[in-house]
């Protein structure tokens, strides 16, 4: 059993935020940091947010307000832990407090070389006692035991409210000694039971106080989903009610599955959730096209306007629109992303409408002076012109690069939209219905916000991000066929409508071609391999330093290699297009974790720790640009070797030089790490693995929510369909059979339903309380 941790967290806006620029104004950004892990500073700060787990978790729907901004002290500002044993000895002639200060890890860095000097101070009773001072390290080893005498008296009858502070300050020889953190344990309950273990560091009670909105306020989206994830036989019922529903859907039009309430008793605002939660789940069952194609059928069946169709967040939109993130994300890449660079780098200048035109932006260094606006559009309509039409290109040529799977399930929505409007009116229905997904719900979006879809690291600018809208709308068009062309208020855009037009019968021929496919190749794939091996999840350069480069300087133990990653292998060479490449097999890796500053004195260093075959681990150092790339080289790694069984607990974050390590100043090369590893990604794009208990524990969590709703459905069935039996007379009696029928099913479905939820309930609360006796084991057995 394993517990599955994810922050849902958005920084939507600011307010009121204080000028920090000599230009009356500022240029803000936030840094976000999860355990206190420290994020290095470099520019003016205005101000922080903390929020604690517990006060997060007391909002199991999320939490979306204005917060204000609190002062920062960089010298309050905590992070790390601390190794401790507690307890009251009970002995003859005397009472003690036993405090045994073992050790700390991943300390605030507090002096300029990158570590600190830390020590602890104990303090019972108005005393104070204090460990020897360990130099430039965050990761200090005392082992030394700390005991206080507690006055003569009743055990347990001290004073009310005695308490233990262990402290943690950084030692300085000149000027104050700087905080670390703290922990506080009350003497009552060390009485009753003593305390072993890791322990977080806090800051002071009293080192945040709210400027009252002086420093502005953020807007926050924030939630915490903390599930408890049962063994896999758990979940099996709740699975195979929702694949019933598909493989033995309902000939009746009123549709009463498991499925069908499932997405009648969700919210609008979880749908999204629960959609990309049952593509992944189906995915792994190998049924994702009968599973979109059960959904698509239920929207089309229930059309009768061609022109609505999947103009709703339904269940089957969203399921579509995820399955494409999920499974086409390579595929939009290999399209995309070539010109989406170019357009990145050229920043070319470019707009249509007249009313945002600004001539100053046009100023050349010529004896011409400034364009005229006649000029700037002709010169826009040319540049558009050509991106749009490479765009084009590349995606009417791709129709073999288009994943099997994604190409069956949109030939089986096209089978489907001709069945329910095979008229000739209608002709054109049956392409909307595809392109309205792949144009509008997949290739515009990711023109329009490259970053979303991982397409560029970093946002684009104000001239580009113009640029890439006019493109993404000229697509929407096209995606479209058409068929608002010349009706909307932006005239402006009628320039592109001759290129347009010609589009509209390409994108038909292209989509025709690529809904000729075997319906079975879909099944062809591995259900749990979702991509190519060769389908390079991340690349570009980084500087990987030297194996035997301990004594040379740094401009020459680090050298710019071209990384891949793929779900198999992690390779570099000299340049993209150097043929000779090393590689480093996933299954190999046993940890991916940042490197200190102080390690080699250089920022944004990450290690990755692997196994050969002899069982020698061994590391390679990498340094990444900037703090994003890190996290975002981090992050893919760590996805991609999730499903390893050698990963190590702990490890080293800084290096082994001078005959000990930088970090804890051990000098045994093979000591164990001093730092735990970490599993922490960024969820939420194609590259997240599918873990099926994970999914269905969401799938659960949101039925469990919605169980009164079940339950209302259930006794609404249940009245109906005795009142049908009150009613029915000689006249009715067929249609009171067919209602009596349709009731039943559904009372059926619900009573199903609701007997898994009570099932994953009991077994949530026997895992509970196991968890509960194993940790009161522990701590009477410390």
């Amino acid at each position: 059993m394993a517990r599955n941790t994810a922050l849902h967290f958005r920084v939507v806006e600011g307010r009121g935020l204080p000028a920090k620029d000599v230009s009356g104004t500022s240029d803000p950004y936030c840094i976000v940091k999860v355990d206190n892990e420290v994020v290095a500073r470099h520019d003016d700060v205005i101000g922080k947010v903390s929020l604690s787990k517990e006060w997060i978790s007391s909002y199991p729907r999320g939490i979306d307000s204005w917060i204000n901004l609190t002062h920062v002290d960089p010298n309050e500002e905590v992070q790390g832990e601390i190794c401790l044993e507690l307890k009251v000895l009970e002995e003859p002639q005397r009472r003690a407090l036993y405090c045994h200060v073992i050790e700390a890890r991943d300390l605030a860095p507090r002096d300029i070389s990158g570590t600190s000097d830390p020590f602890a101070r104990v303090s019972c009773d108005g005393h104070a006692l204090e460990t020897a001072i360990i130099k430039k390290t965050r990761f200090p080893h005392w082992d030394e035991v700390l005991e206080f005498d507690l006055e003569e008296g009743v055990p347990g009858k001290e004073p009310k409210g005695s308490r233990v502070s262990v402290e943690v300050w950084d030692w300085d020889m000149v000027g104050k000694n700087d905080f670390l953190g703290w922990v506080e344990f009350s003497l009552d309950a060390l009485q009753r039971s003593p305390a072993k273990g890791w322990f977080r560091l806090l800051p002071f009670p009293t080192a945040e106080e709210d400027a009252g909105g002086k420093l502005g306020a953020l807007r926050l989206k924030v939630r915490l989903a903390e599930d408890r994830i049962l063994p896999s036989m758990y979940y099996q019922p709740l699975i195979e009610l929702l694949v019933e529903s598909i493989l033995c859907p309902a000939e009746q039009e009123e549709d009463v599955s498991p499925l069908a309430l499932l997405e009648e008793i969700s919210s609008v605002e979880s749908r999204q959730d629960v959609a990309t939660k049952l593509v992944k789940i189906f995915l792994g069952q190998g049924l994702a096209v009968p599973f979109l194609d059960y959904l698509n059928l239920r929207e089309v069946t229930k059309t009768t306007d061609p022109n609505t169709l999947f103009r709703s967040n339904s269940l089957a939109s969203k399921s579509m629109e995820q399955f494409m993130k999920v499974v086409g994300m390579p595929y939009l890449h290999e399209v995309l992303k070539p010109i989406i660079n170019r357009i990145f780098e050229e920043k070319k200048y470019i707009e249509l409408d007249p009313c945002k035109i600004e001539l100053n932006r046009t100023r050349r260094i010529s004896f011409k002076g400034s364009l005229s606006e006649a000029q700037v559009r002709e010169s826009s309509q040319e540049l558009l012109k050509g991106y749009l039409s490479d765009i084009m290109e590349s995606i009417i040529g791709s129709v073999e690069k288009c994943p099997a799977i994604m190409r069956v399930a949109f030939k089986q929505l096209h089978k489907r939209v001709e069945e329910q409007f095979p008229e000739a009116e209608h002709e054109d229905v049956k392409y909307i219905a595809i392109s309205g997904f792949l144009f509008l719900r997949f290739f515009a979006p990711a023109i329009l916000t490259p970053k979303l879809f991982n397409l560029r690291d970093q946002h684009a600018d104000t001239r580009t991000s113009r640029t890439l809208l006019l493109l993404a709308k000229a697509v929407q068009s096209i995606g479209n066929l058409g068929l608002q062309l010349g009706h909307g208020k932006e005239q402006w855009m009628a320039p592109l409508h001759p290129f347009i037009l010609p589009s509209i019968t390409r994108v038909k021929d292209f989509l025709d071609k690529l809904i000729d496919v075997d319906s079975e190749s879909a099944g062809k794939a591995q259900p749990r391999t979702l991509f190519h091996p060769s389908v390079t999840i991340k690349e570009g350069y980084l500087h990987k330093r030297k194996a035997e480069g301990l004594h040379l300087l740094p401009r020459f133990t680090f050298k710019k290699r071209y990384f891949w990653l793929s779900s198999e292998t992690l390779s570099y060479s000299k340049s993209p297009e150097w043929q000779v490449r090393s590689s480093i097999p996933i299954q190999r890796i046993c940890a991916v974790e940042r490197v200190d500053e102080n390690a080699f004195q250089q920022p944004h260093m990450m290690q990755i720790i692997t196994q050969d075959n002899e069982g020698q681990l061994r590391t390679m150092y990498i340094q990444c640009k900037n703090v994003n790339e890190l996290n975002q080289w981090l992050s893919a790694i760590r996805k991609a070797s999730i499903c390893n069984e050698r990963m190590l607990p702990s490890c080293h974050p800084g290096a082994f030089r001078g005959n000990r390590w930088t970090c804890c100043l051990q000098p045994d090369r093979t000591v164990h790490g001093c730092s735990r590893t970490h599993s922490a990604m960024t969820l939420g794009d194609w590259s997240d693995p599918l873990d099926p208990d994970a999914e269905t524990q969401m799938v659960y969590g949101q039925l469990l929510l919605a169980r009164d709703k079940l339950r209302e459905k259930y006794i609404e069935c249940s009245d109906v369909g005795l009142a049908l039996e009150q009613e029915r007379g000689p006249g009715t009696r067929a249609q009171g059979e067919q209602g009596r029928s349709c009731q039943d099913r559904q009372m059926a479905a619900a009573a199903r339903l609701l007997n898994v939820i009570q099932a994953l309930e009991r077994a949530h609360s026997a895992f509970e309380r196991r968890e509960k006796e194993e940790a009161d084991n522990d701590s009477h057995h410390p």
